[in-house]
């Protein structure tokens, strides 16, 4: 899998933060937050997902994850928004791959660049969150056009 390097601007973004396996949390978040943005019809710039774990070392049922548009800094939540919250993601050095994704199957093109990553000569894997955009509707389309993003510095030698 192929990837760029990126400096990216942090991100503020709106929507639901979940603790579970990501598998099932995940799917339901996005529903929620697609009911939400339709019914205060709201205009997001983009689709995110924000993972904080490395689920080979947190349980299951301990995993954290944002499912969130990103909005602009002077986006207010709306009344009645129950458990909408709004925080940023970082901006920083990141590596960019992009995927398509069928069948659910994020998991399976996240692993190939986390491995394909952890082969480069000259960055290694930094501390903070990882995140998806997506960008395509794909329960419309029937697969997700994604890119994602890993935080990298380089490797001190």
């Amino acid at each position: 899998m192929s990837y760029t390097v990126k400096q990216c601007e942090k991100r503020r973004i709106a929507g639901f933060h979940l603790v579970g396996p990501w598998d099932e949390k995940v799917k339901q978040g996005f529903a929620q937050l697609s009911m939400w943005v339709d019914n205060k019809q709201i205009q997001p710039l983009e689709w995110i997902c924000v993972y904080y774990d490395n689920p080979d070392e947190v349980p299951a049922e301990k995993l954290r994850a944002d499912v969130a548009i990103t909005v602009d800094a002077a986006f207010q939540v709306p009344a009645n928004s129950e458990g909408v919250m709004t925080t940023e993601v970082p901006g920083g050095q990141y590596a960019v791959a992009q995927a398509r994704v069928y069948n659910e199957e994020f998991a399976a093109s996240w692993d190939l660049f986390f491995d394909e990553l952890l082969t480069d000569q000259a960055l290694q894997i930094a501390a903070g969150p990882c995140f998806e955009i997506y960008r395509n509707d794909g329960q419309r389309d029937g697969y997700w056009e994604i890119e994602m993003y890993i935080p990298v510095e380089s490797k001190v030698v």
